[in-house]
């Protein structure tokens, strides 16, 4: 029996597979950088045109004023030149130095991310009611540079850039060896640039929660629910049938689900002159004192049964479509999930936060004639005064070291949408902190 011999008699089969490796790597490195570079130049172009044939161009003739262009361009100045420098670094093959310093100066972009959606709607309106502008804007884009791009395409690119520098520095990252003194530096820059990535996401997520929002405002009649309130986030909407407690025939209504209430419409007449095509706002339940459970629908059977049980109604709602049903079980069971576990974390924090309610030599100079009632307890006391079963809550103010007393009915409301998750998909929202909600309600006048 006869073996071929060895391609490298000398070099042992770990070592040669190591080499091997480590030249794959190196492929897919340069292969990473080579595509880095070349979208590079092409985005650098891309941002010199807007610097030069507009940002530069309409501060020299005066077309509009300096507010409305730095609402409109923002830092996309600063950002052309910050990626000018990055380029050159690239173009030498030093991708770490050079996303290293690039990573000093995001900034820009946060700021720029901040801004898109005003950007957006300013230039709507210069281009709708200026018309030395509008044809400005259209000369300019006429320009072969330009590719027949127009300036609502060329805006977005930042948010489109610093995306796919995340894919690139993974990609990099992943094909460095850790022994390469690049390897801290990409790994630093990827962090880096996620964040920003995170914050183009949120920003973009809250924009179109707010889109919902306002369509959803717009299908209901006249003004009775406020639904623009800060830390409201639209889930999802839909028909059910109402069950009478009485076991009459069941009525079908438009729900609205948001992350901290419940919508119960009804269509207007098709014979009103202005709203036909509208909803009347009948209900408005808070979710967080709500109880889900699902009567029946637990099989594959056709339908199914869910019980709401507010503190002073139950709702029971019904649908023939088995995936329906679930889906708004699904949807109910989480947004009361987030309204209850959020509102747990607040009360604990208020509690170790709470401070003494005298100093420790008052306390020692001075001793009570009664027993002190722990701290937690003077939260919540009973009064004779009031009706049966209502408590008075004392909610320590944010504004002074005091408390304030409020009924339990008024922190229903005031507390409804401050504990509100920042959800539109409870399953993919924004980092907490990015939206704080001001306290606001849905109101029903």
């Amino acid at each position: 029996m006869s073996f071929a011999p060895s391609p490298h008699p000398s070099c042992p089969a770990g070592a040669r597979s190591v080499q091997e490796q480590r030249e794959r790597w190196e492929k897919k490195r340069s292969c990473a950088g080579r595509e880095l570079v070349q979208t590079e130049q092409r985005y650098c172009e891309q941002l010199e045109l807007v610097t030069t044939y507009f940002v530069e161009i309409l501060k020299a003739k005066g077309t509009l004023r300096q507010d409305i262009r730095e609402s409109i361009f923002s830092s996309i100045k600063s950002i052309h030149l910050v990626n000018q420098t990055l380029l050159a670094h690239l173009e030498q093959g030093k991708f770490g130095l050079g996303f290293e310093q690039f990573c000093s100066h995001l900034q820009h972009y946060d700021t720029y991310v901040d801004n898109i959606q005003n950007a957006n709607k300013v230039l709507q309106i210069q281009v709708k009611k200026n018309k030395a502008f509008r044809r400005f804007k259209k000369l300019q884009e006429s320009r072969p540079e330009f590719h027949q791009m127009k300036l609502e395409d060329l805006l977005p690119l930042p948010l489109q850039r610093i995306q796919q520098y995340k894919h690139f520095l993974r990609d990099l990252t992943e094909n460095t060896s850790p022994d390469n003194p690049e390897f801290q530096q990409l790994s630093r820059a990827m962090r880096a640039v996620s964040e920003v990535c995170q914050h183009v996401q949120d920003n973009a997520r809250s924009h179109e929660n707010h889109l919902q929002l306002r369509r959803v405002q717009k299908m209901l009649k006249g003004r009775k629910a406020r639904l623009l309130a800060p830390g409201r986030w639209y889930i999802r909407e839909g028909w059910l049938r109402t069950v009478p407690p009485k076991g009459t025939e069941t009525k079908p209504k438009m729900f609205f689900l948001f992350s901290d209430i419940l919508l119960l419409t009804k269509p207007c007449s098709s014979l009103h002159p202005t709203s036909s095509d509208k909803f009347e706002c009948q209900r408005c339940y808070p979710l967080k004192e709500c109880t889900v459970d699902k009567v029946f629908g637990h099989t594959k059977s056709q339908g199914g049964l869910i019980s709401l049980t507010f503190p002073k109604a139950k709702l029971l709602l019904m649908s023939s479509d088995q995936e329906d049903i679930n889906d708004w079980y699904r949807s109910l069971s989480l947004a009361v999930g987030q309204l209850k576990s959020k509102a747990t974390v607040v009360h604990r924090r208020d509690d170790l936060c709470r401070r003494p309610l005298r100093s420790s030599e008052e306390t020692q100079q001075t001793a009570p004639s009664t027993p002190l009632a722990p701290a937690h307890q003077n939260l919540q006391t009973t009064t004779s005064s009031e009706p049966h079963g209502r408590k008075r809550n004392m909610v320590p103010s944010e504004g002074s070291r005091g408390s304030q007393v409020l009924t339990s009915s008024q922190i229903t409301h005031s507390e409804m949408v401050s504990s509100a998750p920042k959800r539109m998909k409870l399953s993919d929202a924004p980092r907490a902190g990015s939206q704080e909600s001001s306290g606001s309600s849905c109101v029903i006048l």
